[in-house]
């Protein structure tokens, strides 16, 4: 029997159904709270003192280039004459010498040592001026060196370009005798050759070699000099050992202008054995050059390149 006080729920309708639920507005200044509170995207850029930064950058080439542009004026003058036959190594050096004693002014403010200066001062406000578009770009310190492809790529572009320059100045006015002719196409895929391995061991070695370097030295001998600094004067000396007789291949090519290989009474034999016969003596010469070059010069530049940014940043 069913119980007369139940009620029975007609069919089609549900019980303690909960009425629909009206969305509640909120308040436009509610919103602007909320939406004032949401987290920023983080910003990695960092363009704090840029244009300043790229001052340190040319200033810093500046101070390197103006350090080392005499001395490697010397040197090169001296190898290009020694090859072309006008006079020996040590007959040409210490006329520059002799020059820059008694005439300072004549030989700082000369045509070769402008050259010199465009050259490496134009290379390392590339360097330069790359590693701080990186650290723009990457939200890196200022200090912030890089090490990578695009480094040696434009260092490369910018130096190759400048010494192709100043070669073809400096063949016509310490190679050979006779009125200036052009610079062979070989000539200028050699000097190119000979520059990107410089480069490579000047910028891209040394960040790479300079930890590996500290690892090795003792904890006193880490106070007086770092690793970096080690590898900065050590690979670019190194790689002379390579790089120079493509460089005396690209002088004998221009000094004596028959075809490359054969031909006219130049054969490959006789360009190797004049590249034999001045290898070492040029070597050494390029190692002195190399040094200040890309040696004290880079360290001048890496160093007040450092503390400049470090007070910018």
């Amino acid at each position: 029997m069913k119980d007369h006080g139940e009620t029975t729920p007609a069919p089609g309708l549900i019980l303690d159904a909960e009425p629909p639920r009206v969305p509640v507005p909120v308040p436009i200044k509610q919103q602007a709270v909320e939406m004032r509170s949401r987290p920023e995207p983080s910003q990695d850029w960092n363009t704090k003192n840029l244009g300043f930064r790229l001052g340190a950058d040319a200033v810093s080439a500046a101070c390197a280039a103006s350090m080392i542009a005499p001395v490697i004026s010397i040197i090169d003058r001296s190898i290009m004459e020694n090859t072309s036959g006008r006079c020996t190594l040590a007959e040409s050096i210490k006329g520059s010498l002799r020059t820059l004693l008694t005439r300072p002014r004549a030989m700082l403010f000369s045509r070769p040592v402008a050259l010199i200066f465009m050259l490496y001062g134009g290379t390392y406000l590339t360097a330069n001026a790359l590693d701080t578009a990186s650290s723009a770009a990457r939200g890196r310190p200022a200090t912030y060196v890089s090490s990578g492809t695009d480094k040696f790529a434009a260092s490369s572009a910018a130096n190759i370009g400048l010494c192709i320059y100043k070669d073809q100045v400096y063949v016509r006015l310490f190679g050979p005798g006779g009125p200036p002719r052009p610079v062979p196409p070989a000539t200028y895929a050699l000097f190119a050759l000979r520059d990107c391995l410089t480069i490579f061991a000047s910028f891209n070695v040394p960040p790479l070699l300079g930890p590996v370097v500290s690892e090795r030295l003792g904890a006193e001998m880490r106070r007086r000099v770092s690793g970096e600094t080690v590898a900065q004067f050590a690979a670019p000396a190194a790689v002379q050992l390579f790089s120079t007789p493509i460089h005396l291949l690209g002088l004998d090519v221009y000094n004596r202008p028959a075809a490359l290989g054969g031909g006219g009474g130049v054969s490959w034999a006789d360009r190797w054995a004049l590249v034999r016969k001045n290898w070492l003596i040029s070597c050494a010469a390029r190692v002195c050059r190399i040094v200040p070059a890309f040696g004290l010069g880079g360290t001048v530049n890496m160093k007040v390149r450092r503390n400049l940014m470090e007070k910018l940043s």
